[in-house]
């Protein structure tokens, strides 16, 4: 079956109403846990432990893509379609470009208590996965998450990290710690790099 415009258009409006339903409910119980290593205004290192994330892989652009994955994993903590209630939501959402290059991924952060083992078997096109304990650079910004933000905060990241003579390990992740409808000046956003430790 050939996708044309009208259809395209008309997945993406529904997976923005889903969002933003979604988003309506969007109350952090708790953040990813991690000790910073220095910090230097709107810039820190910081060493996460072991997490355990629910992950959503979306091919697209970038903004249609991360909401439809953003909906699939809100299915996936709200209890859609199983029994057993909704898991404690925590922050940051986590979004870069999938390591295979088939798209956007999604994650959220799982409860500190959470295991492979306990929790929920995934809905359809959710992936639970360990991630290892990482050493990460991080830039604080507020304002709008558009591509020219992302990527020039992205740049100063990396020169940060070069003056200071920290190595990137990886490629850079977005974070995102409020809901979509939380005024531009309020949002906490960021810029991550992970480091060799």
């Amino acid at each position: 079956m050939q996708l044309n415009a009208k259809m395209v258009g008309a997945g993406v409006a529904a997976a923005v109403a889903a969002g933003v339903g979604y988003a309506l409910l969007f109350r952090p119980e708790d953040e990813a846990a991690f000790s910073t290593v220095t910090r230097e205004g709107a810039f820190s290192v910081r060493d996460y432990p072991r997490l355990i994330v629910a992950e959503a892989v979306v091919p697209g652009l970038r903004q249609a893509a991360l909401s439809v994955g953003f909906t699939r994993l809100a299915d996936y903590v709200f209890g859609r379609g199983r029994a057993g209630g909704r898991l404690p939501m925590t922050v940051p959402v986590l979004s870069d470009g999938d390591e295979d290059g088939r798209g956007w991924r999604t994650r959220f952060v799982m409860p500190a208590d959470a295991s492979l083992e306990t929790l929920p078997d995934p809905s359809a096109g959710v992936r639970l996965r360990a991630l290892p304990a990482r050493r990460i650079a991080a830039l604080r910004f507020t304002g709008v998450d558009s591509d020219g933000q992302l990527d020039a905060h992205e740049a100063e990241l990396r020169a940060w990290i070069g003056d200071m003579g920290f190595r990137p390990a990886g490629p850079v992740e977005h974070a995102f710690y409020n809901s979509p409808f939380t005024p531009a000046r309020l949002k906490r956003i960021e810029v991550l790099i992970p480091l060799v430790a």
